[in-house]
């Protein structure tokens, strides 16, 4: 028996297995998992366990979800992160700790942020962020730091591209008035340049003090101080506060806009990296539609890893099906 086909058959599949020691990354959300696939490439393979449409304090339910179909890839991980913040350390970690305390793995050594309540929604925070996703990688796999560097100047300018305004919005943006919820106030103020004349809070944040029915209180009680609003800038993840707020200024005859700023990767079809999350909340400020929210090149980029298995064992079965091929017809 000629014993060629299998000696090259499984070079093949040691060709292809052996190089994949990607670094396993599990992050608690999108946020951290864009950047680490981003400047990672080829060398990470990265999933999240939160779901960016929703505020990880009502994920109870979810989160344990996903660690089950994502257990075999988290019990083998190389790298966890995380944000340590009310974001993930009550609702998201101790999930993914006693996950693997139940069935006798190694407890995670999290990675997270030097400053856990750090934001990300304008371009010099996003470029703060990954800086520190990129010594992340670096310091968990030093012999690609080359690589990693590369793969960083390549990401921080796709944000610069994404948060900078042309000429023309540049005169369309900044100087409008707006209403915006509290997590959305820097972005809006001291990337956008709008003029935000009152904020809004969840109702736990100084007491209520600036809750939506309070910001309500106040537009009744002085009208006048809003009348030129032309937007009420929601977040998403913190749900529906500011629309309310929005009614109550229509009810007057004003004319204003409630528009939705998200923060998170992947919360909205197409806007699935941070540089696409700025350039999203960017377009929904611009008056009179006269720029439509582009359909964004990230989509090309990874979405959260399943597994590799499968697409090495179709190229494997093709090497099987061509080498037998040639020794049948030959």
């Amino acid at each position: 028996m000629d014993c060629k086909p299998f000696i090259v058959i499984f070079a093949i599949f040691f060709a292809i297995v052996l190089p994949c020691s990607a670094l396993n990354v599990v992050s608690t959300t999108s946020v951290l998992w864009d950047p680490v696939q981003s400047i990672g490439g080829s060398n990470v393979k990265v999933i999240y366990l939160a779901d960016p449409a929703v505020c990880p304090h009502v994920q109870g339910d979810i989160i344990p979800n996903r660690i089950q179909i994502e257990k075999e890839f988290i019990s083998s991980a190389d790298l966890f992160v995380a944000h340590n913040s009310s974001v993930d350390r009550q609702y998201v970690m101790p999930f993914v700790d006693d996950f693997m305390n139940a069935n006798g793995y190694t407890k995670p050594e999290w990675v997270t942020l030097n400053n856990p309540d750090m934001t990300w929604n304008t371009p010099e925070n996003a470029k703060n962020l990954a800086t520190e996703v990129k010594d992340w990688l670096i310091q968990a796999d030093p012999e690609n730091t080359d690589y990693y560097n590369k793969m960083h100047e390549s990401y921080i300018a796709r944000i610069d591209e994404a948060g900078k305004m042309t000429p023309e919005e540049k005169d369309l943006i900044p100087g409008q008035k707006a209403i915006s919820m509290l997590w959305q106030k820097n972005a809006a103020e001291n990337w956008l340049g709008l003029d935000v004349v009152d904020y809004y809070a969840p109702d736990f944040y100084m007491g209520g003090k600036y809750s939506a029915t309070k910001m309500v209180d106040r537009i009744n009680e002085n009208p006048k101080s809003y009348e030129d609003v032309l937007y009420v800038i929601e977040n998403m993840q913190s749900g529906e506060l500011g629309k309310g707020i929005e009614e109550s200024l229509k009810d007057k005859g004003f004319e204003v806009k409630r528009v939705i700023f998200t923060n998170f990767p992947n919360s909205i079809d197409g806007v699935d990296s941070i540089p696409a999350v700025l350039e999203y909340n960017k377009n929904l400020v611009i008056p009179n539609d006269k720029v439509e929210v582009l359909e964004n090149t990230d989509s090309d980029l990874p979405k959260p890893t399943k597994s590799p298995g499968f697409g090495i064992i179709t190229i494997f079965a093709s090497a099987c099906v061509i080498l037998f091929g040639r020794k049948i017809f030959s």
